[in-house]
């Protein structure tokens, strides 16, 4: 499938149907987020963690006990990279039949960061539970999909960009580009503020960061992560296109609104 079928199909899963996950699906998981990499070239240590021994709990996680977690040492860039290959298996994971949901916050994350082993220098952003969707949402899903309106994204020229920020995009002018852009515009994010915005000048497409008010309390910043996200579709998506991104960091130096911060470049010559 396409990355943009891909995403258009998946939603974040918090209600699963308790039979566990299959032992051959957990290895085509391991062994697929072995190899996702990212275009920083920074690696993630993967592990598959058992809520029930290694004592993990959640609120908003029912019926599955696995959970997904990766670490890495703490660099520039680490959150960006880490949203990219995470995101990377979260979409092969749905190709699966597999259920997912990005967890930075409503977890027991002392319990998480010592089931990952983690070690002085090392991050741990996000974990996903993996299971197979339930036939029925909780109500507790139910009401907290509703609260952060987890069906609606903002319109096409709210986020991209035609040559400058004072211009908004439309998808005629984005062209064959379009479906990558909707790739990202379709994509998750921190209680669903899709921070990313992008500028398309010329050849070349540029990533940057809106800030929100109330996502801090890490030492990591959460909407880098996902800016990742956003990367990761919008190149696997040019990539279904038949184009050949590529990945560059050079701030273009163009005007850009309060709270708004250049991320990363793709090339798209």
């Amino acid at each position: 499938m396409k990355t943009l079928e891909i995403a258009r199909k998946r939603r974040s899963v918090r209600t699963f149907d308790g039979k566990g996950l299959s032992p051959e699906d957990a290895k085509k998981i391991m062994d697929f987020a072995e190899q996702a990499d990212n275009p920083y070239g920074l690696a993630i240590a993967w592990k598959l963690l058992d809520a029930e021994k290694d004592g993990l709990t959640t609120p908003v996680i029912v019926g599955t006990d696995v959970f997904i977690g990766g670490k890495m040492q703490r660099a520039p860039h680490t959150e960006e990279a880490f949203g990219y290959s995470f995101e990377r298996v979260v979409l092969f994971a749905e190709e699966l039949g597999i259920g997912t949901t990005w967890i930075a916050g409503t977890m027991d994350r002392a319990a998480f960061e010592k089931a990952m082993e983690l070690s002085e220098g090392e991050v741990m952003p996000c974990v996903s539970p993996l299971g197979y969707p339930a036939e029925k949402m909780s109500i507790r899903e139910t009401v907290m999909r509703s609260s952060i309106k987890a069906d609606s994204r903002m319109a096409f020229g709210e986020v991209f960009f035609d040559g400058s920020f004072e211009k908004p995009l439309t998808e005629e002018a984005a062209g064959r580009l379009a479906e990558a852009f909707e790739a990202v515009r379709i994509g998750p994010s921190a209680v669903n503020r899709q921070p990313w915005r992008i500028v398309l000048c010329g050849s070349k497409a540029h990533f940057y960061e809106k800030g929100s008010k109330g996502l801090g309390g890490n030492d990591w910043d959460i909407q880098k992560v996902d800016l990742g996200i956003a990367l990761c579709h919008f190149e696997l998506a040019a990539r279904d296109l038949g184009f050949a991104p590529v990945f560059e960091i050079g701030d273009p130096g163009l005007s850009a609104p309060a709270n708004v911060k250049y991320i990363a470049s793709y090339d798209l010559a």
